[in-house]
């Protein structure tokens, strides 16, 4: 009988293995939106249920339920990143050929005076437990890190290389890519200090970045061509994957233990978490070659991946089945 138990109780973990695994996304709309090209990041709003798609000069912004487009944010040039300060009713938008960060109230999607940051801001990232932003300035080599109430400046982070996309665990740790150096960095949100610095070998050209923060586990998009999981905790990396060419965006979801990675190539690559050390490929999503970016919804599960499919400007969703 034992052995019979012990049989049954593997069987059911593969089955439950295997139920993940056959998770697939498929198409569910596309969405039309205004202006021209040059996609950067999209930003979910999970609880404001609202999702900012940055490209060129605007800001477009989707109802994240009903998928109507909700309002356009005008004179943003270079539009890059989204963040979202929801206790202070405003968001914050990088416009890198203005070498600014621009603030807009989330009601009214009216925009405020721009601050101005360091050169050609791109990613910006909240961090909850000091309640400020850190702006990416790639040509500066320097986080600017803004108080998100009133938009100050709080302090700017030396960072002797380029920043791409960071990630906050909440309690205190900050992680941001320098994409030509090669290495994640550790920085401590309260002295604004780089305390530690990891190379990322055999990933190279480190850009997108996000974080389980139970497992404590970092997952690199590298333009090498790699996942890379890496260990905050001790900087090593613990595991990496093939990817496709030119990733720029990806995403973790702590309920589904899915990594999402979008590439150049028209793909997202989906892995599931086996463990905080293994991942195995669930999915390999073909989209539109030269989407290279993806914004997740951890509500409904959906995957927003821009696009110029034909020249038109749109907005692919994707849903699971």
């Amino acid at each position: 009988m034992k052995r019979l138990v012990m049989l049954f109780l593997a069987g059911a973990t593969l089955c439950g293995g295997l139920a993940t695994a056959a998770t697939k996304y498929e198409l569910l709309k596309k969405v039309a939106v205004p202006g021209a090209g040059g996609w950067d990041y999209v930003i979910v709003d999970e609880s404001g249920r609202r999702v900012y798609i940055a490209h060129a000069t605007q800001v477009d912004v989707l109802d994240a339920d009903t998928l109507g487009l909700v309002g356009t944010i005008p004179n943003t040039p270079g539009a890059h990143g989204v963040a979202i300060a929801s206790e202070f009713g405003r968001g914050y938008i990088t416009a890198g050929k203005a070498d600014s960060v621009i603030p807009f109230d989330l009601k009214t999607l009216k925009s405020f005076p721009e601050i101005k940051v360091g050169k050609k801001p791109d990613a910006i990232v909240y961090e909850p437990l000091t309640k400020r932003l850190y702006v990416m300035n790639g040509e500066s080599d320097s986080i600017s890190v803004l108080n998100a109430a009133d938009g100050s400046l709080a302090g700017t982070i030396d960072l002797g290389g380029g920043p791409e996309y960071g990630a906050s665990d909440g309690k205190g740790n900050f992680y941001v890519n320098l994409e030509e150096k090669n290495e994640t960095l550790h920085i401590d949100v309260k002295t604004l200090k780089v305390t530690e610095r990891w190379p990322l070998a055999p990933c190279g050209t480190p850009t997108a970045l996000a974080m389980d923060v139970d497992a404590r586990r970092l997952f690199v998009g590298c333009r090498s061509k790699h996942l890379g999981v890496v260990n905050p905790d001790t900087g090593k990396v613990v595991f990496t994957a093939p990817i496709g060419e030119r990733v720029d965006a990806d995403a973790f979801d702590r309920t589904t233990k899915l990594v999402y990675l979008s590439t150049g190539d028209g793909k997202v690559f989906i892995f599931h978490q086996d463990s905080p050390d293994q991942y195995s490929l669930a999915q390999e999503l073909v989209t539109v070659k030269g989407s290279k970016t993806a914004g997740y919804d951890q509500k409904t599960k959906r995957l927003y991946v821009p696009s110029a499919e034909n020249g038109a400007m749109q907005v692919l969703v994707y849903e699971q089945h």
